[in-house]
């Protein structure tokens, strides 16, 4: 498959830093959003240090004897998966020494979600509440499950989805890179069709904006590449209550 992409962060209406980070790789066709938290130095640093240990990682293991980049022809003997998966655990420890190191970082951790495109099948993992989207012509399909407090109270029958939206707990995540030394990380997998669009989203453009909004705004671009401002700007109408990260890829044959 090949992909065009785009992303753009923003601060948002309401802080006054930005403790997001995202990295496109379109030589891996790798990508990532993460959202860090922490305060002003250690959210970023957090961020910072997940994109570019995700990249090193995969591109040391693009140059191993066991690359799992190779082509594979079906999905469910890839190795990416377990190779992405380790990378995001490899971030996380690299967070929580140098948060051991540096008291002004202690507690520092950030979300995760991570796509990489290859051949015909596409690839994510995950820890947080940042978001993966699957814009498949007419329908958009949230891909990643999100570790918080408030999903947790949903499948649990205690709130519903739309109580959710106005919880003051939304913003409490019950997974994360870095805070502690180890994390678990959903990865997942899934057949690429042509024109397939993956949006990657930070919570400050997933909780202002609805689903059919999300699609709306892919869908209707004069330019994919407008695509992120059009979604940032979006957010920001609606008060722009964190720092907003977006990144879209879409595949064609």
């Amino acid at each position: 498959m090949k992909v065009v992409s785009a992303g753009l962060t923003d601060v948002g209406r309401k802080r006054n830093h930005n403790e997001d980070s995202f990295l496109i790789d379109d030589a891996l066709q790798l990508y990532v959003v993460a959202d860090g938290m922490g305060g002003h130095a250690g959210g970023g640093t957090a961020s910072r240090i997940a994109v570019e240990t995700i990249d090193k990682e995969l591109r040391r293991a693009r140059e191993s004897r066991d690359n799992p980049f190779v082509t594979i022809p079906n999905l469910q003997d890839a190795l990416l998966p377990d190779a992405l998966r380790t990378a995001v655990e490899k971030a996380c420890l690299a967070i929580f020494t140098t948060a051991q190191e540096d008291p002004r970082l202690a507690g520092m951790g950030t979300t995760v979600i991570s796509l990489v495109v290859r051949d015909n099948h596409a690839f994510f993992a995950h820890v947080g509440d940042s978001r993966a989207y699957l814009i498949r012509g007419p329908l958009i399909q949230q891909i990643s499950e999100d570790h918080s407090l408030v999903n947790e109270q949903i499948k649990a029958g205690m709130i519903t989805p739309e109580e959710a939206k106005h919880s003051r707990y939304k913003n409490i995540i019950t997974r994360s890179v870095g805070f502690e030394e180890e994390v678990q990380v959903d990865v997942m997998g899934l057949v690429v069709e042509p024109e397939d669009v993956f949006l990657l989203c930070s919570d400050g453009l997933a909780n202002m904006v609805e689903d059919h909004e999300l699609q709306e705004a892919v869908l209707t671009a004069p330019r994919f590449e407008d695509i992120p401002q059009r979604l940032i700007d979006l957010a920001n109408e609606r008060g722009g209550d964190d720092n907003i990260t977006v990144i879209v890829v879409r595949a064609s044959a």
